[in-house]
């Protein structure tokens, strides 16, 4: 992770690579073949340690992904990528399934009641560890919630989970795009930019962030993209303590 945390590593610490930002086939936009075992399979195939799940505005295919991922050794974190009222797009790591359900709960009260059309946008299908599908959203997770990102980020802080704006060098969905600059009172834990830049790049137009946590994760769709770009974690464990202590260190 950038932000000077590499450079206080402690010999105890050891070397993950992370992907943080991975869609399943939940997701609008995610392709079919996203779904948990071949996320995990691959992920694990191209090197990878930790992945998050992030499906659009939904948590309901996390579970098969921490499921299968307990069988590759790979540590998976419940994840969601949130659009918010203003069309901002954040990520949003919890520590356990009890805060993803009450943060699922939150989104279910959240999400406009507005028809998904897959023939337009793609289904959105939850599966379980064997790919039978257990669930269809009907509502759309491509619209924003009815929440603004500053109560999105205090629900996240609520239950224990870690606060990333996504991809904001992005102008569609990022932060500077449609807000045109980051709140100060905004309590993000990092701030992610997407695969198009190199983060001394845009750490150049944005010097005002270098002391910031940069998360750089590949926002896959399609297997292909899984591990295009990855970060790098150093913890005494994978486990939900020492990557959350990461974002402090």
């Amino acid at each position: 992770m950038l932000g000077r945390c590499a450079d206080r590593v402690q010999t105890a610490m050891k070397h993950f690579k992370a992907d943080l930002h991975i869609h399943t086939c939940l997701s609008p936009c995610g392709d079919l073949e996203m779904s948990p075992g071949s996320i995990v399979q691959t992920a694990r195939e191209k090197g990878l340690d930790i992945i998050a799940v992030t499906d659009h505005n939904s948590t309901r295919n996390v579970r098969p992904c921490l499921e299968i991922g307990k069988e590759f050794s790979l540590f998976v974190i419940p994840g969601c990528e949130v659009n918010t009222q203003e069309e901002v797009h954040c990520l949003c790591y919890f520590p356990d399934l009890k805060a993803l359900d009450r943060f699922q709960q939150y989104l279910d009260e959240k999400i406009p009641d507005i028809k998904n059309n897959p023939e337009l946008f793609g289904y959105q299908v939850a599966v379980d560890k064997d790919n039978v599908i257990v669930y269809e959203e009907k509502r759309s997770l491509y619209t924003g919630i009815r929440d603004d990102i500053e109560g999105v980020q205090q629900k996240v802080h609520s239950l224990g989970g870690v606060f990333v704006p996504a991809h904001i060098d992005r102008m569609k969905n990022g932060i500077y795009g449609q807000l045109g600059f980051i709140p100060v009172d905004l309590h993000y834990d990092a701030l992610e930019i997407s695969k198009r830049i190199h983060p001394e790049d845009f750490l150049r137009l944005h010097p005002e962030l270098v002391a910031k946590k940069i998360l750089r994760s590949s926002d896959a769709h399609f297997l292909s993209h899984i591990a295009s770009v990855y970060t790098d974690f150093y913890l005494e464990r994978p486990d939900w303590e020492s990557f959350k202590k990461a974002f402090y260190g």
